[in-house]
């Protein structure tokens, strides 16, 4: 009987690197005896739609591109109802996500990964129904990851994000929230927020691995409260290049549920991609929602335990 594996790529994503190995890709594949189809992304939304069309009869679904990309196929996976492996060959501009599982940058290694493997099951946020794999953000630095033009990201990487950021930093203002969980509430007047569970955010911003466990039915939640003062901004700077989170000028604890209320007219970023804000929203944590083929090498170790 023969394995199905559907092969999902974004032909545009990061340098387009990855478009290079296609070929090579499905020869590996089919010499471990899988039955390849391949899908080649055309528009947005497109890579969520194929793969909630063909799940049903895929033993195997593999994702070719960024972030974005990806979360479109988890979306597209769960929506389906699918209980079937995915394999992520990161090729984007910044690969969070990719980063906290410590998958291989090098695309046919990753390839070569997915094959030999073993699956690792992990949470997926829903933000009011929404869902999203490693981030939702708001504020600071937040809107160059969807304002950023694909070419200047391309181009730059890591740095088109630092230069928007730079870019954006006079129109930077506080926004006022409060976070409801059921352990504690947390408000006040906040330039940055991420719900995340991953250990990096967008590039720049990183969560001790001590930290983050990415299948413990709970995100991590970082919260940078506004500076009032040129000796608040260098304690955030301090505490962020330290990793101290026990700064006064940030919220930092877990949650597995989080009720938020905030100006809906507040932008936020779920996986690097727009999305509208509301006076209020939840976001839950979708226990060991997906089944991802992690490198074999790569270790899971228990982080150590996060004072909720």
């Amino acid at each position: 009987m023969s394995k199905e594996l559907l092969l999902v790529m974004n032909p545009f994503s990061g340098t387009r690197r990855a478009n290079r190995f296609l070929t090579d890709i499905l020869i590996l594949f089919c010499s471990y005896g899988w039955n390849c189809h391949t899908h080649m992304t055309q528009s947005k939304g497109d890579c969520r739609n194929k793969v909630e069309e063909c799940a049903a009869g895929c033993d195997l679904i593999v994702c070719i591109g960024g972030d974005g990309t990806f979360n479109e196929c988890v979306d597209g996976l769960l929506t389906a109802n699918a209980n079937i492996p995915l394999g992520y060959i990161p090729a984007g501009s910044t690969n969070d996500f990719a980063s906290s599982l410590k998958l291989s940058k090098n695309i046919m290694r990753a390839a070569k990964d997915i094959m030999e493997g073993k699956e690792r099951f992990l949470d997926v946020g829903s933000f009011d129904g929404r869902h999203f794999t490693y981030v939702a953000s708001f504020g600071a630095f937040t809107k160059a990851s969807y304002a950023t033009p694909q070419n200047v990201k391309n181009s730059l990487g890591h740095l088109a994000y630092v230069l928007e950021g730079i870019n954006d930093i006079s129109a930077i203002r506080p926004h006022h929230l409060r976070f409801d969980t059921p352990e504690k509430t947390v408000e006040g007047d906040y330039i940055f927020g991420a719900i995340s569970n991953s250990t990096s955010v967008a590039g720049l911003l990183t969560i001790s691995p001590k930290i983050v466990d990415m299948n413990d039915g709970r995100f991590e939640l970082l919260l940078i409260r506004h500076p009032d003062n040129i000796v608040d901004l260098s304690e955030i700077i301090r505490a962020l290049t330290a990793a101290d989170y026990s700064s006064y000028m940030l919220d930092f604890f877990s949650a597995a549920e989080i009720k938020i209320r905030a100006d809906k007219q507040m932008d936020w970023t779920l996986d690097g991609e727009w999305q509208q804000g509301a006076s209020e929203i939840k976001v839950e944590n979708i226990h060991n929602a997906i089944r991802v083929i992690t490198n074999p090498d790569a270790s899971n170790k228990t982080p150590l335990q996060l004072i909720k």
